[in-house]
Parts: structure tokens; sequence; C-alpha cells
């Protein structure tokens, strides 16, 4: 590792980082890099917190220049994504990360880097250790389990931080401001059926593949298809047709996810097959044709499959179809403060067939509380129209983008001065943790920036080094300037 330090500045936070790659930190399982804080943080003389989530508060005391300054609280989360090639001997609960470096970029070898947000605490890190930065008094919040679902942060205690202002590190784009986020919250349906004898023949699975998928909040804007909203739209083509049964209906993987690929099995009378597959053939070629530039290697199949269950009845085959037709997905609604940017949207996110039973999961976002419960509204009338289950668990808030706030300008300036351009300002349609923290702190001032990283949660996953240097220049930045709240 001192190879790869010989060059890297800041020296402190790379050194950090590298340390922090040889210990587990999988989401769920910080408890060894939970004591790697909390061991630096007391070897400094500084105090440590350690609440019931397994949060780490580190205090830090104002270098003398600053000691009427308001409180800042640096943030970052101590969990990882663990993703890794298949071809790749590699277990995250024990092994180091192998560290690799192509030119300018930081990566790992056949394994997910964690500089999401591994880089963040490395510099909160640093920042602890290092007597010489001028700063107000600090409060170093490293928060657990981020990557589930924001979950060290929510069960945070209010009033556990005293901080004004408030500097998140999960950003992975240098030379951005983030100044808001989407809250959001699941919905789970849970739809009894029933079966009937097998009347028709022929088994077959109808797969819909292809699709670009993506992240059901970033990416929700630029209209990738729904392999299960194409799919119904196939199976209702089909149905005025050709006579089938429905077996069952399987697609999606993750709550913030959009679907990529979906099945249906299906009973068809041998005689009909062919028809079927050239009706399947117009219609999916349309949806082809319709989402060419999104989903260029959109792609089907109709094949032979045995089925281990008998077919829905006709009443339950049709409610599953016009359900699946009727859930929404997609952009419900623009931000009125900020152009270009989602505010409300929903993804019809998966279907699991079970045989005296369907589960669906619809996940939906909004950075305005009152617009996401009117969303979670409609589907609880959906479900009471089809007189099904529904389960919709607490989720976590949003944060509402102030874009002309003198806070925001203030940070403009500071980054202007240093870097001679403007930083882009932007909001994102994803759960961020200000979002959850902003609930704790009454009236906190919030921003988050960070370096940039490329391809994160997946083995290709790399960071910039020359932006790690630049963003460590501006956190020492910011810190000496903000001696007060005025604008």
């Amino acid at each position: 590792m001192s190879e790869l330090l010989k060059d890297l500045e800041p020296r402190s936070l790379w050194r950090h980082f590298f340390g922090i790659c040889r210990i587990p930190r999988c989401s769920g399982s910080e408890e060894a890099i939970r004591a790697h804080v909390v061991n630096l943080a007391e070897g400094h003389g500084l105090a440590v917190v350690l609440d019931g989530a397994g949060n780490v508060i580190v205090r830090k005391e104002a270098h003398p220049e600053m000691k009427d300054a308001p409180v800042v609280v640096l943030q970052s989360h101590l969990d990882m994504v663990c993703e890794k090639n298949l071809d790749v001997a590699h277990d995250f609960t024990k092994d180091p990360l192998q560290i690799v470096r192509t030119g300018d970029w930081i990566g790992a070898e056949g394994t997910t880097l964690g500089s999401d947000n591994g880089i963040g605490v490395a510099a909160m890190l640093a920042v602890l250790e290092d007597r010489s930065l001028v700063h107000g008094p600090l409060e170093v919040l490293f928060t657990v389990d981020e990557e589930r679902g924001l979950c060290g942060a929510s069960r945070l205690a209010s009033g556990s931080l005293q901080g004004e202002i408030l500097l998140n590190f999960d950003s992975e784009e240098e030379g951005t401001f983030v100044i808001g986020c989407a809250g959001g919250g699941d919905s789970f349906f849970k739809i009894p059926v029933e079966r009937k004898r097998r009347a028709l023949d022929a088994g077959l699975e109808l797969k819909i593949t292809g699709l670009r998928g993506g992240h059901s909040g970033i990416d929700i804007h630029l209209g990738r298809g729904n392999a299960l909203k194409m799919l119904a739209r196939a199976l209702v083509s089909l149905s005025e047709s050709v006579p089938f049964e429905l077996v069952g209906v399987q697609g999606g993987d993750k709550h913030n996810a959009i679907p990529r690929e979906a099945v249906a099995l299906l009973q068809i009378r041998p005689e009909d097959v062919e028809k079927a597959r050239e009706i399947l053939d117009r219609v999916l070629g349309e949806i082809q044709s319709e989402c060419s530039d999104t989903d260029p290697d959109l792609g089907w199949g109709l094949t032979l499959h045995e089925m281990r269950w008998q077919p829905l009845t006709k009443v339950h085959q049709d409610l599953l179809i016009d359900v699946l037709r009727i859930l929404p997905h997609g952009v419900l609604a623009a931000s009125r403060t900020m152009a270009g940017l989602v505010e409300t949207s929903t993804n019809l996110a998966s279907v699991r067939m079970e045989q005296s039973h369907v589960e669906i999961v619809e996940s939906s976002r909004s950075a305005r509380e009152s617009s996401l419960e009117e969303v979670r509204g409609s589907l609880r009338a959906l479900a009471r129209i089809i007189r099904c289950e529904i389960k919709q668990p607490q989720g976590y808030p949003g944060w509402l983008p102030e874009p002309d706030s003198s806070f925001v300008a203030r940070m403009k300036r500071i980054y202007e001065d240093l870097f001679g351009k403007e930083p882009e300002i932007k909001a994102v349609h994803a759960g961020l943790e200000p979002g959850v923290l902003s609930t704790k702190c009454e009236n906190v001032k919030m921003i988050s920036f960070g370096p940039d990283i490329r391809d994160p949660h997946s083995p290709r996953e790399r960071v910039s080094i020359p932006s790690v240097e630049r963003f460590w220049k501006l956190l020492v930045e910011v810190l000496r300037q903000l001696r007060n709240l005025d604008p």
C-alpha cells in the first residue's frame, strides 16, 4: 500500500481510506469499522457517543480562533455495498480489498471499492486527528446500514446532535452541491388467487428480457421500459385473439430498481401456439419500436415449459392482468423549484407468484411529504377496490431543495473563490441521509458534496484521485469559513 500512497494527496485522507479498505464493513456488519473509528477517536482524547443503532458520534472542540462559531456536523455512512465478480474469490467478511490504480483512478480488483462512502469516512477521520485545521466545534457522525435503507440515520434519536450546519459527503460528482432529495415508501400488495383444473395442454413461458432497468429514482425520468408493464400489455393483446390460461407471473428484483425482466407461464392449445407467437411478435415489436431509444436490446421469447401449478381461474387471471395494467409507473410530477428535477414518481417494482396468492411491490418517491402520501393513499384505494391486503411500512422523509437560500449562496461563493468557477446545484430523486437527519435536528442547514465516483455498487467502482484532493481542499476551506450563520 505504501507504493500507492507515495504521490497521493492529501496523504492523511488516503492513508485512512486504505486502512479502512482492510476492514470488513458490509451493510449490517459494521462492528469492526465502528471499533476502528472509536479507537482512533479515543486515542486522540475525543468524546465518543455510541448509540443503540450502532451509529458513532465524535465531538471535537473548536480551534482557538473559532470558539464562537456554530456547531458543524460532518456525516458519512460506515457501510459499503459488497459485490464481486463471479470469478473472484473474495470473502467480504475477512478479506481486505485488493486496491489497484489505473491512471488517475483508484479501484478494487474484481470487487466494489467502498469509496461510497469510504472517502467521506476517511476525510472525517483525517479531520478528527488533524489539530492544525481551523474550524468551529464539530460533531462527526458515522452512521450504519445506509445502503439497505438509511437504517442507522432513521434510528438516530432526535436531539442527539446540536449542530446548526450539516455537511454530508455521500455525493459522487465533484463540483456539485446536492441540496435536496426524495423521500420514499413501499407498498406491498398481497392478492389471494384461486386455481382451477387445467383445461389446455401446451405449457409455455413468455419471457421479456434485455431492458436497461436502472435506479427507480435516479433513472426514472429517462423513460426506460418496465418489463412488468410490457408483459401485461402483451397478455392483453394475446387474450383478444387466443384463449390461454395464466399459471403465474414473475418479474422485478429490488424495490429500488426498474424491472428489467418478467416472465408469464401460460397454458395454451397446441394448435394455437403459432398464432400466439405471431400476435406476441406483433405487439412486442410495437413496444420495441416505441422504446428503441431507451431500451434497444429489448428481447422476448416463447418456449415450452413444464407447469407445477394449476392455472388461475378466469376471474383471477383477468384481475391480475388488470392490476398490472392499472398500477402506476413513472414520473408523476416535476419539481416546482428546480428545473429538470423529478419531484414525485412511483415504480412497479416486482411481482412474486405463490400458489395461493400474488405479492406485488410498488415503490414511491417524492421530495414533498404530502405528495408522497397522496400516491400511497391512491394505492390503498386500489387495494380496497380489489379487496386485497396492503402493507405500507413507514417510509423515509425527503429533503425539499431551497436553491435560493442564503446558505446555498454562501457555499457557492466559497467554491467559486477557491476554484474560479461555479458549482452545479442539484437535487436527486433518491433517498439520502440528510433527508432523514433533517427530522432529527431542528432548522439545520444542510448540503452534500464529494469527489468523482464512477459505477458505485459494482465491481467497476472507482474514485478519481485529483477530485479527492479538490474535495479535501473544499472541505478544509468550508470549515475555516463557517465562522457564523450570517449569509
